[in-house]
Protein backbone atom coordinates (compact mmCIF):
# COMPACT_ATOMS: atom_id res chain seq x y z
CA UNK A 1 0.00 0.00 0.00
CA UNK A 2 0.90 3.67 -0.30
CA UNK A 3 1.15 4.86 3.31
CA UNK A 4 1.67 8.23 4.98
CA UNK A 5 3.09 8.22 8.52
CA UNK A 6 3.16 11.30 10.76
CA UNK A 7 5.13 11.14 14.02
CA UNK A 8 8.44 9.29 14.28
CA UNK A 9 9.22 9.44 18.00
CA UNK A 10 10.19 6.66 20.39
CA UNK A 11 7.15 4.59 19.34
CA UNK A 12 6.32 5.93 15.89
CA UNK A 13 9.70 5.28 14.26
CA UNK A 14 9.91 1.53 14.98
CA UNK A 15 6.23 1.10 14.09
CA UNK A 16 6.78 2.77 10.71
CA UNK A 17 9.80 0.49 10.17
CA UNK A 18 7.53 -2.52 10.57
CA UNK A 19 5.53 -1.26 7.58
CA UNK A 20 8.58 -0.62 5.38
CA UNK A 21 9.82 -4.11 6.29
CA UNK A 22 6.42 -5.38 5.12
CA UNK A 23 7.19 -3.99 1.65
CA UNK A 24 4.77 -1.07 1.88
CA UNK A 25 5.66 2.30 0.36
CA UNK A 26 5.88 4.64 3.33
CA UNK A 27 6.24 8.45 3.37
CA UNK A 28 7.08 9.89 6.78
CA UNK A 29 6.91 13.32 8.34
CA UNK A 30 7.95 14.56 11.77
CA UNK A 31 8.07 18.08 13.20
CA UNK A 32 11.67 17.37 14.18
CA UNK A 33 12.99 16.50 10.72
CA UNK A 34 16.09 14.69 11.99
CA UNK A 35 13.96 11.94 13.55
CA UNK A 36 12.18 11.38 10.24
CA UNK A 37 15.39 11.31 8.20
CA UNK A 38 16.64 8.34 10.20
CA UNK A 39 13.94 6.22 8.50
CA UNK A 40 15.32 6.84 5.01
CA UNK A 41 17.81 4.02 5.52
CA UNK A 42 14.86 1.67 6.02
CA UNK A 43 13.32 2.61 2.68
CA UNK A 44 10.93 5.36 3.76
CA UNK A 45 10.51 8.56 1.75
CA UNK A 46 10.85 11.76 3.79
CA UNK A 47 8.03 14.25 3.21
CA UNK A 48 8.61 17.99 3.48
CA UNK A 49 5.36 18.62 5.34
CA UNK A 50 2.30 16.84 6.69
CA UNK A 51 0.08 17.60 3.69
CA UNK A 52 2.66 16.18 1.27
CA UNK A 53 2.99 13.12 3.46
CA UNK A 54 -0.69 12.19 3.13
CA UNK A 55 -1.39 13.25 -0.45
CA UNK A 56 -2.27 10.15 -2.47
CA UNK A 57 -1.76 7.75 0.42
CA UNK A 58 -4.29 4.94 0.80
CA UNK A 59 -3.79 4.88 4.56
CA UNK A 60 -2.47 7.64 6.82
CA UNK A 61 -1.11 6.95 10.32
CA UNK A 62 -0.75 9.52 13.11
CA UNK A 63 1.44 8.84 16.16
CA UNK A 64 1.92 12.05 18.19
CA UNK A 65 1.99 12.84 21.93
CA UNK A 66 -1.34 14.40 22.95
CA UNK A 67 -4.87 15.42 22.00
CA UNK A 68 -3.94 18.95 20.79
CA UNK A 69 -1.21 17.42 18.62
CA UNK A 70 -3.67 15.07 16.94
CA UNK A 71 -6.19 17.87 16.43
CA UNK A 72 -3.51 20.14 14.94
CA UNK A 73 -2.22 17.35 12.68
CA UNK A 74 -5.70 16.55 11.37
CA UNK A 75 -6.34 20.27 10.73
CA UNK A 76 -3.14 20.43 8.64
CA UNK A 77 -3.81 17.31 6.57
CA UNK A 78 -7.58 17.60 6.15
CA UNK A 79 -7.41 19.87 3.05
CA UNK A 80 -5.16 17.28 1.36
CA UNK A 81 -7.36 14.28 2.16
CA UNK A 82 -9.67 12.76 -0.44
CA UNK A 83 -12.75 10.57 -0.15
CA UNK A 84 -11.78 6.92 0.13
CA UNK A 85 -8.69 7.44 2.27
CA UNK A 86 -8.31 5.93 5.73
CA UNK A 87 -6.73 7.86 8.63
CA UNK A 88 -5.61 5.89 11.69
CA UNK A 89 -4.62 7.64 14.90
CA UNK A 90 -2.38 5.42 17.05
CA UNK A 91 -1.69 8.10 19.66
CA UNK A 92 -3.28 8.01 23.12
CA UNK A 93 -5.71 10.92 23.33
CA UNK A 94 -9.15 11.94 24.61
CA UNK A 95 -11.95 9.64 23.37
CA UNK A 96 -14.30 12.59 22.84
CA UNK A 97 -11.79 14.23 20.49
CA UNK A 98 -11.53 11.04 18.42
CA UNK A 99 -15.30 10.79 18.09
CA UNK A 100 -15.48 14.39 16.88
CA UNK A 101 -12.67 13.94 14.33
CA UNK A 102 -14.18 10.69 13.03
CA UNK A 103 -17.57 12.34 12.49
CA UNK A 104 -16.04 15.34 10.72
CA UNK A 105 -13.85 13.32 8.34
CA UNK A 106 -16.72 10.92 7.61
CA UNK A 107 -18.68 13.81 6.11
CA UNK A 108 -15.90 14.15 3.53
CA UNK A 109 -15.83 10.42 2.78
CA UNK A 110 -12.64 9.77 4.80
CA UNK A 111 -12.65 6.82 7.22
CA UNK A 112 -11.05 7.23 10.65
CA UNK A 113 -9.92 4.73 13.28
CA UNK A 114 -8.56 5.35 16.77
CA UNK A 115 -6.03 2.58 17.43
CA UNK A 116 -3.85 3.27 20.48
CA UNK A 117 -1.23 0.72 21.45
CA UNK A 118 0.38 -0.85 24.49
CA UNK A 119 3.72 -2.63 24.75
CA UNK A 120 6.31 0.14 24.84
CA UNK A 121 9.29 0.61 22.58
CA UNK A 122 10.17 -3.09 22.78
CA UNK A 123 6.76 -4.07 21.45
CA UNK A 124 7.02 -1.42 18.74
CA UNK A 125 10.39 -2.78 17.58
CA UNK A 126 9.37 -6.44 17.74
CA UNK A 127 5.88 -6.04 16.27
CA UNK A 128 4.23 -7.42 19.40
CA UNK A 129 2.09 -4.44 20.42
CA UNK A 130 -1.44 -4.76 21.73
CA UNK A 131 -3.63 -2.61 19.47
CA UNK A 132 -7.10 -1.49 20.56
CA UNK A 133 -9.28 -0.19 17.73
CA UNK A 134 -12.39 1.98 17.55
CA UNK A 135 -14.28 3.01 14.42
CA UNK A 136 -16.20 1.43 11.56
CA UNK A 137 -15.84 -2.36 11.37
CA UNK A 138 -15.26 -2.22 7.60
CA UNK A 139 -12.37 0.21 8.07
CA UNK A 140 -10.91 -2.06 10.74
CA UNK A 141 -10.91 -5.03 8.35
CA UNK A 142 -9.21 -2.86 5.71
CA UNK A 143 -6.47 -1.93 8.18
CA UNK A 144 -6.07 -5.34 9.82
CA UNK A 145 -3.14 -6.53 7.63
CA UNK A 146 -1.22 -3.38 8.55
CA UNK A 147 -2.00 -3.77 12.24
CA UNK A 148 -0.75 -7.36 12.07
CA UNK A 149 2.69 -6.11 11.03
CA UNK A 150 2.87 -4.00 14.20
CA UNK A 151 0.97 -5.98 16.79
CA UNK A 152 0.47 -9.41 18.26
CA UNK A 153 -3.00 -8.85 19.70
CA UNK A 154 -5.34 -6.65 17.66
CA UNK A 155 -8.80 -6.15 19.12
CA UNK A 156 -11.75 -4.36 17.55
CA UNK A 157 -13.54 -2.60 20.41
CA UNK A 158 -16.49 -0.89 18.67
CA UNK A 159 -17.48 2.60 17.60
CA UNK A 160 -15.18 5.63 17.34
CA UNK A 161 -13.48 6.42 20.65
CA UNK A 162 -13.70 2.82 21.91
CA UNK A 163 -10.04 2.15 21.23
CA UNK A 164 -9.05 5.15 23.34
CA UNK A 165 -11.37 4.15 26.19
CA UNK A 166 -9.77 0.70 26.18
CA UNK A 167 -6.28 2.20 26.21
CA UNK A 168 -7.15 4.39 29.19
CA UNK A 169 -8.38 1.32 31.07
CA UNK A 170 -5.04 -0.27 30.15
CA UNK A 171 -3.14 2.69 31.60
CA UNK A 172 -4.91 2.37 34.95
CA UNK A 173 -3.78 -1.25 35.17
CA UNK A 174 -0.26 -0.41 33.94
CA UNK A 175 0.25 2.37 36.49
CA UNK A 176 -0.99 0.41 39.48
CA UNK A 177 0.86 -2.76 38.49
CA UNK A 178 4.09 -0.80 38.13
CA UNK A 179 3.64 0.63 41.62
CA UNK A 180 3.09 -2.89 42.96
CA UNK A 181 6.31 -4.07 41.31
CA UNK A 182 8.30 -1.09 42.62
CA UNK A 183 7.00 -1.54 46.17
CA UNK A 184 7.69 -5.30 46.12
CA UNK A 185 11.29 -4.66 45.07
CA UNK A 186 11.69 -1.93 47.68
CA UNK A 187 10.33 -4.24 50.38
CA UNK A 188 12.57 -7.13 49.31
CA UNK A 189 15.68 -5.00 49.44
CA UNK A 190 14.79 -3.62 52.85
CA UNK A 191 14.51 -7.20 54.08
CA UNK A 192 18.01 -8.04 52.87
CA UNK A 193 16.90 -10.14 49.91
CA UNK A 194 18.44 -10.34 46.45
CA UNK A 195 15.83 -8.35 44.53
CA UNK A 196 16.65 -10.05 41.21
CA UNK A 197 15.96 -13.45 42.70
CA UNK A 198 12.75 -12.15 44.23
CA UNK A 199 11.54 -10.96 40.82
CA UNK A 200 12.44 -14.35 39.37
CA UNK A 201 10.66 -16.20 42.17
CA UNK A 202 7.41 -14.25 42.30
CA UNK A 203 7.24 -13.50 38.58
CA UNK A 204 6.22 -17.09 37.84
CA UNK A 205 3.25 -16.98 40.21
CA UNK A 206 0.15 -14.90 40.81
CA UNK A 207 2.27 -11.76 41.26
CA UNK A 208 3.66 -12.01 37.73
CA UNK A 209 3.13 -9.09 35.35
CA UNK A 210 4.68 -7.42 32.32
CA UNK A 211 5.75 -4.54 34.54
CA UNK A 212 7.52 -6.83 37.03
CA UNK A 213 9.27 -8.90 34.36
CA UNK A 214 10.29 -6.07 32.04
CA UNK A 215 10.70 -3.05 34.30
CA UNK A 216 11.60 -4.86 37.51
CA UNK A 217 15.20 -5.54 36.36
CA UNK A 218 15.52 -1.90 35.27
CA UNK A 219 14.32 -0.70 38.68
CA UNK A 220 16.87 -2.96 40.36
CA UNK A 221 19.67 -1.69 38.11
CA UNK A 222 18.66 1.96 38.49
CA UNK A 223 18.19 2.08 34.71
CA UNK A 224 15.72 4.86 33.94
CA UNK A 225 16.24 4.95 30.18
CA UNK A 226 12.82 5.46 28.62
CA UNK A 227 10.70 2.90 26.88
CA UNK A 228 7.74 5.12 27.73
CA UNK A 229 8.22 8.57 29.24
CA UNK A 230 6.99 9.66 32.66
CA UNK A 231 5.57 12.75 30.94
CA UNK A 232 3.43 10.56 28.69
CA UNK A 233 1.99 8.39 31.47
CA UNK A 234 1.19 11.62 33.33
CA UNK A 235 -0.69 12.83 30.24
CA UNK A 236 -2.50 9.51 29.93
CA UNK A 237 -3.61 9.56 33.56
CA UNK A 238 -4.96 13.09 33.07
CA UNK A 239 -7.05 11.70 30.21
CA UNK A 240 -8.25 8.87 32.45
CA UNK A 241 -9.21 11.36 35.16
CA UNK A 242 -11.23 13.40 32.67
CA UNK A 243 -13.04 10.36 31.31
CA UNK A 244 -13.71 9.14 34.87
CA UNK A 245 -15.25 12.48 35.79
CA UNK A 246 -17.47 12.27 32.71
CA UNK A 247 -18.65 8.86 33.92
CA UNK A 248 -19.13 9.99 37.53
CA UNK A 249 -16.42 7.63 38.79
CA UNK A 250 -14.01 8.01 41.71
CA UNK A 251 -10.82 6.00 41.18
CA UNK A 252 -8.61 6.19 44.29
CA UNK A 253 -5.78 4.14 42.80
CA UNK A 254 -5.65 6.51 39.84
CA UNK A 255 -5.33 9.49 42.18
CA UNK A 256 -2.44 7.79 43.99
CA UNK A 257 -0.53 7.04 40.82
CA UNK A 258 -1.10 10.49 39.35
CA UNK A 259 0.53 11.93 42.47
CA UNK A 260 3.41 9.41 42.31
CA UNK A 261 4.24 10.20 38.68
CA UNK A 262 3.85 13.94 39.31
CA UNK A 263 6.31 13.62 42.18
CA UNK A 264 8.77 11.77 39.93
CA UNK A 265 8.48 14.61 37.43
CA UNK A 266 9.18 17.20 40.15
CA UNK A 267 12.29 15.20 41.03
CA UNK A 268 13.51 15.65 37.44
CA UNK A 269 12.39 12.40 35.83
CA UNK A 270 9.76 13.59 33.33
CA UNK A 271 11.87 12.43 30.37
CA UNK A 272 12.87 9.15 32.01
CA UNK A 273 11.03 5.85 31.69
CA UNK A 274 7.99 5.10 33.83
CA UNK A 275 10.14 2.90 36.07
CA UNK A 276 11.59 6.16 37.43
CA UNK A 277 8.46 6.37 39.59
CA UNK A 278 10.77 4.47 41.96
CA UNK A 279 12.48 7.78 42.72
CA UNK A 280 9.25 9.10 44.21
CA UNK A 281 8.67 5.85 46.07
CA UNK A 282 12.17 6.06 47.56
CA UNK A 283 11.36 9.48 49.04
CA UNK A 284 8.16 8.19 50.63
CA UNK A 285 9.29 4.72 51.68
CA UNK A 286 12.44 5.97 53.38
CA UNK A 287 10.47 8.11 55.82
CA UNK A 288 11.13 6.31 59.09
CA UNK A 289 8.24 4.59 60.82
CA UNK A 290 8.73 4.73 64.59
CA UNK A 291 7.10 1.78 66.43
CA UNK A 292 4.73 2.74 69.23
Amino acid sequence: MEIGWIGTGIMGAPMARRLTAGQHRVRVFNRSAEKARALAADGATIAADAATCVAGAEVVFIMVPDTPDVEATVAKIEPALKAGQLVIDMSTVAPAAERAIAARLKRGGVEYLDAPVSGGDVGARDGTLAIMVGGEATAFEWARPLFELMGKRITYMGAAGSGQMTKLANQIAVALTLEAAAEAIKFARAGGLDASRVVEAIGAGAAGSWQLSNLGPKIIAGDYRPGFFIKLIRKDLRLVAGAARDSGLSLPGLALMASMFNSAAVLGHDLDGTQAVTAALDRLADVRVVPE
